[in-house]
């Protein structure tokens, strides 16, 4: 399969002062995956296969459990065609 970009946005319900710590967790594991990957002010967007990608969604689900996280909201956006798609056609003009 193409590439594809996923969108992800976590919201991890944990004391406000655990909120960024969940998070740089979820995203050092991304960035493990080897997968490319931007960091947005809301989301972190990824370019990959859409099976490994929903399987590193799994993950960072994981990953805020085991943070301590009681519950855990997730935001999906998937940008899929049969060709691919990559983040650098998006946005290659506004760099």
């Amino acid at each position: 399969m193409k590439n594809i970009n996923l969108s992800l946005q976590i919201i991890p319900c944990v004391p406000e002062e655990r909120i960024y710590p969940v998070v740089d967790k979820v995203i050092a594991y991304i960035a493990s995956t080897g997968v490319k990957y931007e960091v947005g002010p809301m989301e972190t967007t990824m370019e990959g296969d859409l099976d490994h990608l929903l399987e590193i969604v799994k993950k960072a689900q994981e990953i805020c459990v085991k943070e301590g996280c009681s519950r855990v909201l997730s935001q999906i956006k998937i940008d899929y065609k049969a060709e691919g798609v990559t983040m650098d056609e998006k946005i290659h003009k506004y760099r």
